[in-house]
């Protein structure tokens, strides 16, 4: 069995400078009450890894406005002018990857591979300081394996033994997170026990998975700025 904490508990060893990924596209599938809670605890300086950064004071992007990561890694910040802003003033470091990159880096790090070869970026800013390879007469770049100490993901459903249902385009990225990071939290609507969760929806095995805690805020929940 996974312990089933509070979510002020589940986010307490994330401390200052950790690195967390948060799952989630455009603020479909964030961990909304994970993220409230780790804006509570009050961590700074953190390394956040994610697919993108949504809106202000939405989701992941409250992390932002709230003033939390020094270090971004995402594959755009167009829809959160605040990311914007701090990248241009230097006040956050931002490092975009382009989508299918960011996935498949997060991919080799839980499959345990020392990196993927793609010819994304070949040619732009993107292949500064990467090393290239030719194979077969076609170069790709080397990109390296991305982990993080945490990941926060968000799931319809979840039973006791940590085994995750996530429908639709909530999947995204954080099937791949839940492989990559070191402690896993997972936000769940519904928590139940174990062999209630029919094992061909199983998006993500329990295996991956440190702890569980049961979702407050509800997932149409936007909080945009008046």
């Amino acid at each position: 069995m996974k312990p089933v904490k509070t979510a002020a508990a589940a986010v307490a060893g994330i401390n200052d400078g950790a690195s967390v990924m948060v799952g989630g596209f455009m603020s479909c599938g964030n961990p909304f009450t994970l993220i409230d809670a780790l804006i509570n605890k009050g961590s700074k300086n953190l390394t956040l890894i994610t697919s993108d950064t949504g809106y202000p004071e939405v989701g992941v992007g409250r992390l932002i406005c709230q003033n939390r990561v020094e270090n971004l890694i995402a594959s755009h910040i167009g829809t959160n002018p605040v990311s914007g802003r701090k990248m241009n003033s230097g006040e956050m470091k931002v490092t975009l990857v382009p989508q299918g990159t960011l996935a498949e880096r997060i991919r080799a790090k839980g499959a345990g591979l020392g990196g993927a070869l793609t010819p994304t970026g070949l040619g732009t800013e993107v292949e500064k300081g990467k090393q290239k390879f030719s194979i077969a007469g076609k170069d790709y770049l080397l990109e390296l394996p991305l982990g993080a100490d945490f990941a926060l993901i968000k799931a319809e459903v979840c039973d006791k033994y940590g085994n995750c249902f996530l429908p639709m385009a909530t999947k995204n990225s954080a099937v791949v997170m839940a492989m990559a990071a070191d402690y896993v939290v997972v936000e769940a609507d519904k928590i139940v026990e174990p062999g209630e969760l029919d094992p061909e929806k199983v998006t993500i095995p329990g295996v991956f998975i440190s702890t569980i805690v049961k979702a407050e805020l509800p997932a149409s929940n936007l909080r945009l700025q008046s």
